[in-house]
């Protein structure tokens, strides 16, 4: 499927600043289209002079006039003419005539894009509206001035705001949320139903139309929260591009503004705002779910390090080879797990990088077992990528018992030898090789000891993989795991 970067990478010469441009722009591209009442398309000129459609947009709350993508596709021959004219043009061109698309007379309008600070456009957006009135319709009316005044902004290079791409988007206010329209000096010249009704759930019971929306929001904030937090003022005043948490009453909005310019000078603004309290009880909730999920694991990833010193002093005052190896490997595969929950202890999701756990374990494995002297490399080739917690950490303990086995016996009377993990992440499998270069074993002598029985039930049983005991090209052992990632990504079988 064609995408904005990969057309425009691979079929124009746009440079990476005006392509990071456009990535903002199609991030606002709903909220222009549910103003205008009107289809939009992003076009690209591309290497070879044509134009290609990177970005549609079809407005929420009125019908569409594009009922198949063209994401991908060239332009109509009946108004191609116009993105090439209003490319060279530099100015917003509206068709001198109706254009007919799916059947459907509309008019089009091309609105040149400029990147901030630059004089050339570096794209053209067409708007495709229906041939219908809405003069009777006071919020519609509002609605596309607001559309034409950010067309015109959208054309001089001021907007979007690069800086509202590092904004909170989770319960982002839509335009059919609650749209309040401000005059230069914060006044409100019209609020959307759904804006009074938010203000009339905080409290305010009297029209917010012909006052400062400033002053309405002080009378209801928890203890004057606007006149404390300055930002959150000039937020509700309209007079910077960003985003904020609006509280009274127990009651949370979510306010997003956005000025308007004219040549440079604010003229006005649109505040959206959209009562977020539900989505804000719930993130809560997540992040102290989160936070207590991490603080298990590090409680977990503690109690393993315990046993493993206590495996390690017990073994210490053993005088039976025998139980020290026992307890010694029994050790490893505690440390391993420790690894993995140490891992997820780091991080909010419950997956897992297993590159680090990887890096963190081969060396660990080799230089436990590696006691005779002998100088093991461990080494990693490839990714992994994430893994569930639920795979990552049996696998974890297969590798551990791999490699422990690569240098106990593979590599049991080499002076110095390697151990190669490579990994290769395929679409349905992941496929995990440890080879070491010692001389190799016979066909059919792959022994039934514990850590054999441990591999293979991992293997078999928790990863739902197959494994293989080869001889290498050039000597050597090669066991070779090949995990179908279906199971990761959705149900495991029983």
């Amino acid at each position: 499927m064609p995408t904005l970067t990969s057309i425009a990478t691979e079929q124009t010469t746009l440079a990476p600043d005006d392509i990071e441009w456009l990535r903002d722009l199609v991030r606002e591209g709903q909220l222009v289209a549910d103003l205008s009442f009107a289809d939009m398309a992003l076009w690209l000129e591309t290497t070879n002079g044509e134009f290609v459609c990177t970005a549609l947009f079809r407005p929420g709350n009125s019908n569409t006039i594009f009922y198949r993508d063209i994401v991908g596709t060239a332009p109509s021959e009946s108004w191609s003419n116009l993105l090439t004219e209003c490319l060279r043009r530099g100015t917003i061109i509206e068709a001198d005539q109706p254009i007919w698309i799916e059947e459907t007379a509309n008019s089009v309008r091309a609105i040149p894009v400029r990147r901030r600070g630059s004089a050339a456009p570096i794209a053209v957006l067409t708007r495709h509206s229906l041939m219908a009135d809405l003069s009777a319709n006071r919020q519609a009316l509002t609605f596309i001035e607001a559309a034409e005044q950010i067309y015109s902004m959208i054309a001089e290079g001021d907007f979007p705001d690069a800086a509202l791409k590092d904004a909170p988007r989770l319960g982002l206010p839509r335009a059919s949320d609650g749209f309040i329209r401000l005059d230069r000096d914060g006044i409100v010249t019209y609020a959307s139903p759904n804006a009074l009704s938010a203000f009339n759930r905080l409290g305010y019971q009297s029209s917010i139309e012909g006052i400062s929306l400033a002053v309405a929001a002080r009378q209801v904030s928890n203890e004057g929260d606007v006149a404390a937090d300055e930002s959150l003022a000039m937020i509700i005043a309209g007079k910077v591009p960003w985003r904020a948490d609006f509280r009274a009453q127990n009651i949370v909005l979510a306010v997003r503004s956005i000025p308007l310019t004219q040549a440079g000078e604010r003229i006005g603004s649109v505040v959206l705002i959209r009562e977020v309290t539900e989505i804000r009880r719930q993130e809560r909730e997540l992040v102290s779910k989160n936070a207590t999920i991490r603080e298990i694991h590090h409680r977990v990833k503690n109690n393993l390090q315990t046993v493993a010193s206590l495996l390690r002093i017990q073994s210490r005052r053993t005088k039976s080879d025998e139980v020290k190896d026992a307890l010694s490997q029994a050790m490893r595969r505690v440390e391993a797990i420790a690894v993995v929950h140490d891992a997820l202890a780091s991080g909010l999701a419950q997956t897992v990088n297993f590159d680090e756990v990887a890096a963190r374990v081969a060396p660990l494995a080799a230089e436990v077992a590696g006691t005779s002297g002998a100088t093991i490399r461990p080494s990693i080739e490839g990714e992994f990528g994430e893994l569930p917690s639920e795979f990552a950490t049996p696998l974890a303990v297969v590798l551990t018992e791999l490699i422990t086995n690569a240098v106990e016996h593979g590599l049991k009377d080499v002076a110095a030898g390697e151990v190669h993990v490579i990994a290769t992440r395929g679409d349905s499998t992941l496929r995990v090789a440890i080879a070491d270069n010692g001389p190799g074993f016979e066909p059919g002598s792959v022994g039934q000891g514990l850590g054999t029985q441990i591999i293979r039930t991992l293997v078999e049983n928790e990863l739902s993989a197959t494994i293989e005991w080869t001889r290498g090209a050039k000597g050597g052992t090669v066991v070779v795991i090949d995990i179908p990632l279906r199971f990761i990504h959705g149900p495991r079988r029983a």
